[in-house]
């Protein structure tokens, strides 16, 4: 199966961890599973950038800090997620730390994003608050 952002499941996943796409993060950008920590959920909001996948982004976004509407420029290519720290997010938390480096390539030349993300539960479920950019 090939979803709107053009990656067959059986493709790596975007994420990064060497698992096909369909059995990790497509079938949370797919609603078939909830991300059971904050660590993968960061990793599918990654992989929802990297496929194009705005209203996984806006799901999964706290409804305090969520915007409206979310447009993702599809000239830019995700190319690797480096995870460099966690705290806490894991299956009896509240509320969770990751720590991330991501890199891209867009028509101005390579970027990179460094960010800790903020994450917590809301109705059971993990949601991105917030993140400070380094």
């Amino acid at each position: 199966m090939v979803p709107a952002g053009g990656v067959a499941d059986e493709a790596p996943c975007p994420c990064g961890l060497g698992e096909r796409y369909g059995a990790c993060c497509g079938r949370l950008h797919r609603g078939e599973g909830r991300a059971a920590t904050a660590e993968q959920l960061m990793r599918s909001r990654y992989s929802a950038f990297a496929v194009v996948d705005a209203a996984h982004l806006l799901r999964t976004w706290h409804p305090g800090t969520r915007p409206a509407h979310l447009e993702l420029d599809p000239d830019l290519r995700w190319l690797r997620l480096d995870v460099l720290a966690v705290e806490r997010g894991g299956f009896l938390d509240a509320e969770g730390v990751v720590e991330f480096r991501a890199v891209s390539r867009g028509p101005g030349g390579r970027g990179v994003l460094h960010e800790r993300s903020r994450f917590t539960r809301e109705e059971g479920r993990w949601v991105y608050l917030d993140g400070d950019v380094r």
